[in-house]
């Protein structure tokens, strides 16, 4: 009975790890608006040409 109990619960334990996890993971990278480096110009955002 209690395997039973325990097998049940594994599909709750995974979702809520996976939404605990998941803030963590859509931050990942983000660090703020690009930056050029020292010396040379700004060029953000840059725009496309219309061809």
């Amino acid at each position: 009975m209690i395997a039973r109990r325990n097998r049940a619960r594994a599909p709750l334990a995974l979702a809520v790890a996976a939404l605990l996890l998941l803030p963590l993971l859509a931050a990942c990278g983000k660090r703020g608006e690009p930056m050029p480096p020292e010396g040379v110009p700004n060029t953000y955002p840059r725009t496309y040409p219309r061809g």
